[in-house]
């Protein structure tokens, strides 16, 4: 049976290297070993974990890093997005981010960079600010820029289905964040 800690380490494990990399052997590694667990825990399986530090988090990676690690290029890259975000205010709110280690704790924080609606991002900046993660917060603060000024992030629009606005596509072209 899995647990917390077996999320927690392998993604510890893997690292930074890995954490924000495009690399097809991991996202498969990631794949192999966590792909079922991810669709039950977008289905709830897992919602006890979310009741101590180490649950939360392992839930939120789950849900907002496994997630694009397993379906990247994929709508269901983004399907565990609304639940990581609100598991990770409920965390934040119990204190969870302080019974972690900061290394591991900035994961409670990602789920506000990666919605497409202004007041999560605005709280992630801050979390990372007040965490001490300044370049986290300076990555979270590209993202706030391109909700404030698209409403959602262009790069996404074609595997999503949605239609790009002219404004969008200069954007992209002009090599604006792509994920």
């Amino acid at each position: 049976m899995m647990g917390p800690l077996d999320v927690i380490d392998f993604w510890r494990g893997a690292g930074e290297a890995k954490w924000f990399a495009k690399d097809a052997g991991f996202d498969g590694a990631v794949s192999l070993r966590f792909r079922d667990a991810l669709k039950d825990a977008r289905a709830g399986a897992f919602d006890d974990w979310a009741h101590g530090p180490q649950g939360a988090l392992a839930l939120v990676i789950m849900l907002d890093q496994f997630s694009r690690h397993i379906h990247r290029g994929n709508p269901l890259a983004f399907a565990g997005d609304a639940k990581a975000l609100s598991l990770a205010r409920a965390a934040i709110a119990s204190g969870f981010h302080q019974a972690i280690a900061g290394s591991l704790a900035r994961w409670f924080v990602m789920p506000f960079e990666h919605a497409e609606d202004l007041e999560p991002q605005m709280r992630g900046v801050a979390l990372f600010t007040t965490m001490g993660f300044t370049d986290l917060a300076w990555w979270a603060q590209v993202h706030l820029d391109i909700i404030a000024r698209f409403g959602r992030f262009p790069h996404r629009n074609a595997i999503l289905g949605r239609r790009s606005t002219p404004a969008e596509l200069a954007f992209l072209a002009a090599g604006g964040f792509a994920g």
